[in-house]
This record gives C-alpha cells, sequence and structure tokens, in this order.
C-alpha cells in the first residue's frame, strides 16, 4: 500500500508486545512557520496623535479670530460705533485716526494678530480696561458655573440614557426620549425664566439672582487670597452658612444651562448602550444567563461613556454659548453678563477680544478632551 505523502507512520515494538507506539513524521517539504513579529508599541501612534492635535490647534484659533475679526469691521469702526452722532465729526475723525482705525483694514488685521500673539487682546472703550483683566475678574464665574452645569448634565444624562435603553422602544424610553428633546430644543433664557418663576417667584424656595447674597459676599471680600471661586471661597471662610448661599444660587443657573447638554448626554448613552447590548460578548453572557441589567450595568455602561468624553470638548463651546443667555438672566457676572453689557453698549473692542478669547478656550479645551479620549480609547489615534 503506498504511504501518504502528508506523513508517514512508524510502528515500532514496544517491551510490551501489546502496546503499539505511533510516531507521525512531518512532510520535509512542508514550510516552517513564519515567525511573528512583536506587536507595535502603542507609544509611537499616541505621540503622533498628540503632536497632530497640538499643531492643529495654531490653524483653528486663526481662523477663529480671523472671523471675530472679519465680522467686528463689517459694521465699521468701533469707535463710529461706540461715539457716532455723539461726537462733532472732527472730533470723531480725530479719534479714529488716534486709533489707527483709518489705516488699511489689512494693516489692522495683521496688527491685531501679533497683539493676540503677545497675549493683548485689546482695551475696552467703555471702561479703558485690558480685555486680559476682565477675563481674570469674571472668567472665574462662567468657569464655577460650568462645572456646576456639567455635573447637571452628567446626573441626570447618564442615568436616565441607561434607564432608556434598559426599557428600550417601551413607555419609559418614549417619555425619556420626549424629555431629551425638550432639554436641548428649549431656549435656555425661556427654561430660566420658567424655573426663577417657580422655584423662586411661587415656592420662594431659591433666590432669584445673583452669585450670593451681599452678607456672603462681604464675608468672602475680606478672604486674603481670593480666587473668584465662590464655591472654595465659601470653604475657606469656614462658615457653613456662606457656602450654603452659594450653592443655593448656583442651583437655578446651573440646572438651566446643564438640561441643555444633557438632553445630549442622555440620547448618546441610549444609543451607544443599545448598540453594545447587540455585541458578541453581550450575546455570550446573556447566553449565559446573565440578567439584562447585570449586563447594562457591568458590559454595556463604560463602552458607553467613551462617547461621551469625545463630545465634551464640542458641549463645552454649547455650554459657553448658553452661558451668555444663564448668566444675563440670573445675573451670574461671568464672562458671558459681561458680554451682553458690551454689545449693549456698543463697545466692539471689548466684545472682539472677549469673542477671541473664548475661541482660543474652546480650542485648548478641544485639545485636552481629544487627549484624555485617546489614552481611554486607542481606537481613536488611528
Amino acid at each position: 500500500m503506498a504511504r501518504s505523502p502528508e506523513r508517514a507512520i512508524r510502528i515500532r515494538a514496544s517491551p510490551d508486545w501489546r502496546t503499539l507506539t505511533s510516531t507521525t513524521t512531518a512532510p520535509a517539504s512542508s514550510a516552517s512557520p513564519a515567525k511573528r513579529r512583536p506587536p507595535k508599541s502603542s507609544g509611537g501612534g499616541l505621540g503622533r496623535y498628540i503632536i497632530v492635535r497640538a499643531l492643529l490647534i495654531i490653524p483653528t484659533v486663526f481662523i477663529l479670530v480671523t472671523l471675530v475679526f472679519v465680522l467686528m469691521r463689517s459694521t465699521g469702526d468701533p469707535i463710529t460705533a461706540k461715539l457716532g452722532g455723539q461726537l462733532p465729526a472732527d472730533q470723531l475723525a480725530e479719534r479714529i485716526h488716534a486709533a489707527g482705525y483709518d489705516r488699511p483694514i489689512i494693516v489692522q488685521y495683521l496688527e491685531y494678530l501679533g497683539q493676540i500673539a503677545t497675549g493683548n487682546f485689546g482695551t475696552t472703550l467703555t471702561d479703558n480696561r485690558p480685555v486680559t483683566e476682565i477675563l481674570v475678574t469674571y472668567g472665574a464665574a462662567t468657569l464655577e458655573l460650568a462645572f456646576y452645569a456639567l455635573l447637571v448634565a452628567f446626573v441626570v444624562g447618564i442615568p436616565f440614557g441607561l434607564i432608556a435603553a434598559y426599557f428600550r422602544d417601551k413607555g419609559q424610553d418614549a417619555s425619556l426620549r420626549v424629555f431629551a428633546i425638550l432639554c436641548y430644543a428649549t431656549p435656555v433664557f425661556f427654561s430660566g425664566l420658567l424655573l426663577k418663576l417657580i422655584f423662586s417667584v411661587w415656592l420662594g424656595w431659591l433666590p432669584v439672582a445673583g452669585r450670593a447674597s451681599v452678607s456672603a459676599q462681604l464675608q468672602m471680600e475680606l478672604l486674603p487670597n481670593k480666587t473668584g471661586l465662590y464655591t472654595i471661597d465659601a470653604i475657606m471662610t469656614g462658615n457653613p452658612a456662606v457656602l450654603g448661599d452659594v450653592l443655593a444660587h448656583a442651583v437655578l443657573p446651573a440646572i438651566a444651562l446643564g438640561l441643555l447638554t444633557a438632553g445630549v448626554f442622555l440620547r448618546l448613552v441610549r444609543t451607544n448602550v443599545i448598540g453594545t447590548l447587540s455585541t458578541d460578548y453581550v450575546d455570550a453572557a446573556r447566553s449565559r444567563g446573565v440578567s439584562e441589567y447585570r449586563l447594562v450595568r457591568k458590559h454595556a455602561y463604560r463602552p458607553a461613556l467613551i462617547p461621551i468624553i469625545t463630545v465634551i470638548g464640542l458641549q463645552i463651546a454649547l455650554l459657553l454659548g448658553g452661558a451668555v443667555l444663564t448668566e444675563t438672566t440670573f445675573e451670574w457676572k461671568g464672562l458671558g453678563f459681561m458680554l451682553s453689557e458690551y454689545l449693549q453698549a456698543r463697545d466692539f473692542v471689548a466684545v472682539q477680544g472677549i469673542v477671541a478669547l473664548l475661541a482660543v478656550i474652546v480650542a485648548l479645551t478641544n485639545f485636552i478632551v481629544d487627549i484624555i479620549a485617546a489614552l481611554i480609547d486607542p481606537r481613536v489615534r488611528y
């Protein structure tokens, strides 16, 4: 009988004649297995990703600053916008010449870029203050409001998104989807006025406006090292009543602004949890008898949070835009409140400087969020 070309079986006698031992001999013509390449290190990919994202900040800021400059100059020079009709023509022309607004627009633009590169965002016409000083003075209030609003968005959006995914296509899911649409479709000033009417005017539970009462502000003014963040300053006073007063003033503005983002988080978490529940490893866990509640809580919860991290940068821009209306509605004296004040005063130098600063903040925030997302999810880097 001809032997198989694939292998040959040799039978040899053992000391015990009843035992036969077979040995398989691999064919001589078979190729040796290929050597496995060592896995590539992800450090290079992350490093390149960080460098690329850092370099993209420059054109992003450049485009945003250019748009702000063009839009502000499309209405004319700031001197005429502020003082037109209040001064004689010769005095108005003298002031325009002194400020350099009668020069070619390209010369003004290049000078504006040079000033921004050195950190000089201009000086306000209304109160003759550097725009950077306004940022330091009022930026802490906007930062504090944005933090509280994000906290509300996380507390409301993530749990409700999980509940909507758990009760998919049921009554609870439909109700929460309608709630999400109402959250990000309702204008923030309208929701703010509605909250003030219910909880401040009718029920009298919370303050109507402001960041703190007069007595609390006086106690925080006595601190030697004030931060401008009223929550931290209230803790530094060591008076629980001051801290409670500050937190009470922050409740309604944070809810009004936070619900705007909570609706986005709710729908995002719901969609990603439903998508995760249809994956193979979740089906395998379900076949082993794992309950749906445990599947949502253990297997689908963390993967659903990764997309939220990636969109936080976009939501920061949304929060800063909503902060203008929220701070105006609740008289929360931050950058948004001052921006509306300078708009009403037609101080376009201040408006241009504040908007340019906010653009830089948004670009840097997006960069930080992108790096965090890349550290959490390596798929983002490629």
